[in-house]
């Protein structure tokens, strides 16, 4: 990449945001955040018990996010973040301009056999579908790409730096 972008890792459970997300930090040289690790204990709460989150729900969550994301402006940083709908990557950008977003993409049936086979997460595999139709994909006019998660990580995230180093330099920024 050009310049030290702030990247968020985005797509449906199940992609591997956190194993790419990870990968993508270290082969960058910069600091990774979960996602889930700014979640309330009443979100984690309601996505355990197979409740979907709505957007207030969400909102002091993509708030936690936006705010790491604004104090690794400049500097540089991973965080995963299902971001799964344009509004919610507004917010983030609103919080964070410059932000650039790596979509992770599957079909349905292989993040399906991911999530069963996953037994150390609270996010239940039931969710998927409700995932699935909030998702919406990048707009040509957001700063990001997608990359298919079909091949194994650390293929995914040569993928994924290749094609972030074609995304524009993010505004410099002074911290104080």
């Amino acid at each position: 990449m050009n310049a030290p972008h702030v990247v968020v890792v985005m797509g449906v459970s199940g992609t591997g945001k956190s194993t790419v997300g990870q990968a993508l930090a270290a082969e960058l040289g910069v600091p990774y955040a979960e996602a889930d690790g700014f979640h309330p204990p009443a979100n984690i709460a309601k996505m355990s018990g197979g409740t979907p989150l709505d957007d207030a729900d969400r909102a002091p969550w993509l708030d936690a996010i936006g705010a790491w994301a604004r104090s690794r402006a400049g500097l540089g940083g991973v965080v995963s973040c299902s971001a799964l709908k344009r509004a919610y990557r507004d917010r983030l950008r609103a919080a964070a301009p410059g932000l650039c977003f790596l979509h992770l993409t599957g079909e349905r049936s292989l993040i399906a056999e991911r999530l069963d086979g996953r037994r150390d997460h609270f996010m239940p595999g039931a969710l998927l579908d409700s995932q699935f139709a909030a998702l919406e994909p990048l707009q040509a006019d957001e700063c990001g790409t997608a990359v298919p998660v079909t091949a194994d990580p650390a293929s995914v995230t040569a993928q994924a730096v290749a094609a972030l180093a074609r995304c524009p330099a993010p505004t410099p920024v002074t911290h104080p």
